[in-house]
């Protein structure tokens, strides 16, 4: 199966950004009105609050609207972008490069520096950088009457913004540096580890295959001679010609299996490498769980849906059988999969007849470890692993997910949505 590198793609946890916002608005608000309630210092008191509540109300954005748990790099980029603005013009209203808050403007940059892409890194660095030079030559004075008593040297003043610009070119030249080579060790471990498990999975299964192909050779030839006698003495009668036929079929393509086991334990299936459509992919993965479960498998899809091929992936199977997964082990009796796809994108839609999600969770869902502090509904749910990796998994190879209760049957509902240009780059 084929491996998408996830690697390549940068992210931070959502929740961990917006506490650091948080401790950044409040320490604002603090400043703000201290100086001037407490202080009596004279500015722009109203304006600058107003700039704060800018920042508060981006928070509650993330916090109640952005479903997702990983900000995106494109998405860090345009809130860390917000930050500096913000920041920017509140210190604009107060005194400009001369007030000692200033230093904080390096910190939305250096944050993103060892969690985000070189390139997002970069704008960032140079937004920060105009934003000290504009507020160099363009800001109102420092908070009265503290203007009328600082005066420096031309040379001390413009020292200030220099030094700003080498610390944050400094700063964030190292941290991206040491961010670089913490993710490659981190994935040199991982590959080593995905290998030594590989290989050890592989000798294990080695093993048994041999086992199995040495202990059933001979009940296989035991079947295929009583099927050879039976289809001699049944000869004539052509109502069993077809079975009989059928039987040798499958003891023989038992043979092959084992002969292929006995010689390479650890071949692979064929099927494994092939390319296959969306709907492909989800009839394989519904026809698995059919074999091990005795529910209802209701798979919908558009007659005239995208014909084009995926390369077959590890962690789009692996993320689509989790929530099938999830479905069938809390349905009562019906699962719905319901495949739309066109041109543009493709949706899959996972639902069941079951209890649906519980209403405390609902808002949390694709963090690991949930319970339901509900006593009945707790011991009806898992530790919200799977659901934790399935998003995980798919929203690494670009899917937009959605958790909600169905309108239409109350049990648990999932929207899996695809861009098909990111989808078939894959």
């Amino acid at each position: 199966m084929k491996f998408f590198e996830t690697s390549k793609q940068y992210s931070f946890k959502k929740s961990t950004y917006i506490n650091l916002r948080w401790i950044g608005i409040i320490g604002q608000l603090v400043a703000v009105n201290f100086v001037y309630l407490i202080l009596s210092f004279k500015f722009e008191f109203i304006l600058s609050n107003l700039i704060i509540l800018l920042g508060v109300l981006s928070n509650f954005y993330l916090m109640y609207v952005y479903k997702k748990t990983q900000l995106s790099d494109r998405s860090a980029f345009i809130f860390l972008f917000i930050d500096i603005i913000q920041l920017s013009v509140l210190l604009y209203l107060t005194g400009g490069i001369v007030n000692p808050f200033v230093i904080f403007l390096l910190i939305p940059s250096v944050f993103s520096s060892s969690n985000l892409s070189f390139k997002t890194n970069t704008l960032l660095v140079c937004l920060t950088g105009l934003s000290i030079i504009i507020l160099t030559f363009y800001s109102e004075d420092l908070p009265s009457p503290l203007s009328d008593h600082f005066h420096v040297s031309p040379y001390y003043y413009f020292s200030i913004p220099i030094a700003l610009i080498i610390a944050l070119v400094f700063l964030n030249y190292f941290a991206m540096t040491f961010g670089s080579q913490s993710r490659l060790r981190k994935d040199a471990l991982s590959k080593m580890e995905e290998v030594m498990a590989k290989e050890h999975e592989l000798l294990s299964l080695g093993g048994q295959a041999a086992a199995a192909a040495h202990s059933l050779g001979t009940p296989l030839s035991t079947i295929k001679i009583i099927t050879q006698d039976l289809s001699k003495q049944l000869k004539n009668k052509k109502e069993f010609n077809k079975d009989m036929e059928l039987l040798n079929s499958q003891v023989e393509r038992c043979n092959e299996i084992l002969k292929r086991l006995s010689l390479n334990p650890v071949e692979e299936d064929e099927f494994i490498d092939k390319d296959l459509t969306v709907r492909e992919y989800l009839f394989e993965i519904i026809s698995s769980f059919k074999e091990i479960s005795n529910k209802n498998f209701v798979f919908n899809f558009d007659q005239d849906s995208n014909p084009k091929k995926i390369s077959k992936s590890i962690e789009i199977v692996y993320g689509l059988r989790n929530f099938i997964g999830n479905a069938n082990k809390f349905s009562r009796d019906k699962i719905f999969i319901n495949l739309k796809s066109d041109s543009e994108t493709t949706e899959i839609t996972i639902e069941d007849d079951g209890n649906g999600y519980p209403r405390d969770i609902l808002s949390k869902i694709g963090e690991p470890y949930l319970k339901s502090s509900n006593p009945q509904e707790k011991s009806k749910t898992g530790l919200g692993l799977g659901l934790f990796i399935g998003k995980t998994l798919l929203e690494k190879n670009f899917a937009s997910l959605n958790f909600r209760n169905s309108k239409t049957r109350n049990g648990a509902e999932v929207l899996i949505n695809w861009r098909n240009i990111d989808l078939f780059n894959i």
